[in-house]
């Protein structure tokens, strides 16, 4: 093992990876990125589809690149005996398994958590569904679309007099496995101060989407209250908008901070409203904040995008433009942050990937390298494992690899 992946902190923990698209294959690329070894399962002769999502380069997704980068590549039907004997020698020898699959589909192969940890007694499991491993919908598939609306987020997102809206990327998903990662890692932590024993982690997304949304519950059970849409405004927040500029540019302002709130009623020239002593706190500037989205309206309203962020900023009131991944691009914050790190293709052509989160100050993450080709690790993994080139050789001829 190379100096620089040795000071990796997950260097040395073995995941095995048996998800597809999003959800599971997220939580294990952050993993990855951090050092874990992640043996991906892909099958034999299309992959994962997600080689297949959004623009393409040669034919393989620019997505697929970034999400899977420092995995390796196996194919394996899950679907067959042998396969799945495959999937038992791997697991027997990994700390984590991540998957994605509907409810009971492991247990119709012969590899679900029952058999696995019968095998290696350590094992750490993240099973990330539509609706959980158990309950009334397990078996109902799931996708981030349907989590986000029975999560309850759908339903505030948008504008009141236009129907519910989705964020622009599958957030459903990115949520469940980011508690996946948690999950396992928590899990990691108590198998070594436990009682050494592993467990199975049950992340649902409907469940990740809910579990974020805020005071949403204890609102309605205490007061009846149901959030609707407010569009950009941040409800029962005073003031935070996204206010018009004079160029046609919009500027997001968030000016509900007590002392934030006085500075900016200052800057935009309205003494009146900082000293308002109504106005010094939250919940009396809810009750008027139609007078004061007014006020940052008016003010902005005459006003360039680039006179109103210079002003804002000298004012220590947190403002920012909308922006496109063009602005992001050429932002000299990302560059100075490593956010935007360029790597090669197979080909050799130049790729933007994003730079890793966290930053961690003395075992930061790597990109090792990019998503791998189909099944560019096969032979390589189940060598280890004990599966000679004339056996590998036999298992690829009926399809099996």
């Amino acid at each position: 093992m190379a100096k620089a992946e040795k000071s990796l902190p997950l260097a040395g923990v073995r995941v095995l990876e048996l998800g597809s698209l999003i959800a599971g294959p997220y939580a294990s690329a952050l993993l990855a990125q951090f050092g874990a070894e992640v043996v991906k399962i892909e099958p034999p002769k299309d992959g994962d589809p997600l080689r297949k999502w959004r623009k393409l380069h040669d034919g393989t997704s620019l997505w697929w690149y970034t999400q899977s980068r420092n995995k390796k590549s196996v194919t394996v039907d899950l679907k067959c005996e042998e396969g799945q004997d495959i999937v038992r020698r791997l697991a027997s020898q990994a700390d984590i398994v991540i998957e994605n699959f509907k409810p009971g589909t492991l247990e119709k192969w012969g590899i679900g958590w029952d058999e696995l940890s019968a095998l290696n007694p350590k094992l750490v499991m993240v099973r990330i569904s539509g609706y959980g491993q158990d309950g009334p919908y397990r078996e109902r598939p799931g996708f981030a679309a349907i989590a986000e609306c029975m999560g309850g987020l759908r339903h505030v997102t948008g504008f009141p007099d236009r129907p519910p809206v989705r964020v622009g990327v599958s957030l459903g998903d990115t949520l469940a496995s980011l508690y996946g990662t948690i999950g396992a890692l928590v899990a990691m932590h108590h198998l070594k101060n436990g009682d050494g024993t592993g467990q199975y982690i049950d992340v649902a997304l409907y469940e990740a989407v809910y579990a974020v949304m805020e005071s949403l519950v204890p609102e309605y059970g205490e007061f009846g209250h149901v959030r609707e849409r407010s569009g950009s405004s941040l409800p029962g927040i005073s003031p935070s908008n996204t206010y018009l500029c004079g160029d046609g540019q919009y500027v997001v302002i968030a000016g509900n901070g007590d002392g934030i709130f006085k500075r900016l009623m200052v800057a935009i020239g309205r003494d009146d409203l900082a000293s308002d002593p109504e106005l010094a706190r939250n919940d009396g500037r809810v009750k008027h904040n139609d007078i004061i989205d007014t006020a940052i309206s008016n003010w902005v309203s005459t006003r360039k995008l680039s006179d109103v962020l210079p002003i804002l900023e000298a004012a220590s009131v947190p403002c920012g433009r909308v922006y496109t991944v063009a602005d992001i691009a050429e932002d000299p914050h990302y560059r100075a942050r490593g956010m935007i790190q360029r790597h090669e293709l197979p080909d050799g052509a130049p790729i933007d990937l994003p730079g890793i989160v966290p930053k961690l100050s003395a075992t930061p993450g790597q990109t090792r390298w990019v998503g791998p080709q189909l099944g560019e690790h096969t032979n390589e993994v189940l060598a280890e494992i004990g599966i000679d080139e004339n056996a590998r050789a036999a298992l690829r001829s009926r399809g099996v690899i």
